[in-house]
């Protein structure tokens, strides 16, 4: 993993994990907002850096890199800590497993539940081809993908595909979809999803509140998949601060 910094070290703590098949610099509109209120920490995840081959290893061994690094350069503590879909499922793991501090912690669409055991394989070749698409742009394979991977999304997954390729998106999604959150340890724990993705994130909502029934749960109409991150950085970068005002 990278941890990229940003802003001033005696600001409030902000860790952001990135999605699958997606860079840290996702958040860079998010982080030029926020900057200046926060000591920003923008993860590069195992598989999916930047100009820098490697492979995806395992939520729990992403979690573990995180733990150990804001354990040895933050004091083992956050103020507050975004994941995106995958980087809410490794944040879900960080939280599981209760070995550092997160004051505020954010899910933005984190898988939280396995997927039955029969469909993983099918879908994580098609999320593969779904990704290579991104990369190599066709028009028909974009008319195909298109609703799943809007624009913004396609561009991304262009910049790393290559670093990683197929085998860092079927690894990373066959390891998020077979592995069930257990428990959860947090004083303010935040769910958020689009209504366009509902079908995918109730489930994942009402087994969260069994486990924590004091989680925040928001529900943004019109959005689809890490959409309000894209399309309205100014809502997530408001909200954020917010948590420590």
């Amino acid at each position: 993993m990278t941890f990229n910094n940003y802003g001033n070290s005696g600001n409030p703590t902000l860790l952001l994990l990135p999605g699958l098949g997606v860079s840290y610099e996702l958040f860079l509109p998010l982080i030029d907002l926020l900057k200046d209120r926060f000591y920003i920490i923008a993860a590069g995840i195992d598989g999916f850096l930047l100009g820098q081959e490697s492979v995806f290893t395992s939520v729990d061994d992403q979690a573990a890199q995180t733990i150990h690094y804001v354990k040895e350069n933050l004091g083992g503590h956050l103020d507050v800590a975004y994941g995106l879909s995958l980087g809410g499922k490794i944040l879900s793991r960080m939280l599981e497993r209760n070995e550092i501090v997160i004051d505020h912690a954010v899910m933005d669409a984190a898988p939280l539940l396995p997927l039955p055991k029969w469909s993983v394989d099918p879908l994580r070749y098609y999320q593969s081809l779904n990704v290579w698409t991104c990369y190599h742009w066709t028009g028909f394979w974009k008319f195909v993908f298109h609703s799943h991977y809007f624009d913004v999304l396609l561009e991304e997954c262009r910049k790393v595909w290559p670093y990683g390729k197929g085998k860092a998106v079927r690894d990373g999604y066959k390891d998020v979809y077979t592995k069930k959150l257990e428990s959860i340890q947090g004083a303010d724990i935040h769910y958020w999803h689009g209504t366009k993705e509902s079908f995918v994130a109730k489930p994942q909502v009402k087994h969260l509140s069994g486990l924590f029934p004091d989680a925040h749960i928001e529900v943004f109409p019109g959005m689809n998949h890490g959409q309000l991150l894209i399309d309205h950085p100014e809502e997530v970068a408001s909200r954020i601060l917010t948590m420590i005002s």
